[in-house]
């Protein structure tokens, strides 16, 4: 694993809030599935990055990145069937076909997952450097 541009921001995971404290909600819950399932085919650098208050159209973004377009491929697809499993549908894929770049839209969810060299050409954590991280191993 080669290592993140050292311009990117790090910002610690956000303490939950006091409706989390106890349980996660439907949608953090639904990112550590997406997440857990990226683990499970061997996604490098996972993470949720919170974005609620930042954006209207989802609560957690949750990032992966492979290493050849096969594997992202194989992320992509156990993320979307483990989700599938847990009860939530997506609404829209995107860039599957290519495979380094794959979106999947499950509404409060948005999974991310990378070819390499893709993630660090956008560098969504940059573009996000104010949202809260959960890092996931």
């Amino acid at each position: 694993m080669t290592p993140r541009r050292s311009g990117a921001s790090q910002v610690p995971s956000k303490s939950p809030s006091k409706s989390e404290s106890t349980t996660d909600s439907p949608a953090l819950a639904a990112a550590k599935v997406a997440a857990e399932a990226a683990l499970g085919k061997k996604a490098e650098e996972v993470m949720i990055l919170d974005v609620r208050g930042l954006t209207s159209y989802a609560d957690y973004f949750v990032l992966a990145t492979g290493t050849s377009d096969r594997q992202v491929k194989a992320i992509a697809d156990a993320i979307e069937e483990d989700l599938k499993k847990a009860g939530h549908r997506s609404l829209g894929v995107e860039g599957y076909e290519r495979g380094h770049w794959v979106l999947i839209d499950f509404g409060d969810v948005v999974a991310h997952v990378f070819y390499e060299e893709t993630r660090n050409l956008y560098d969504i954590e940059g573009l996000w450097a104010e949202a809260p991280r959960i890092f996931v191993e």
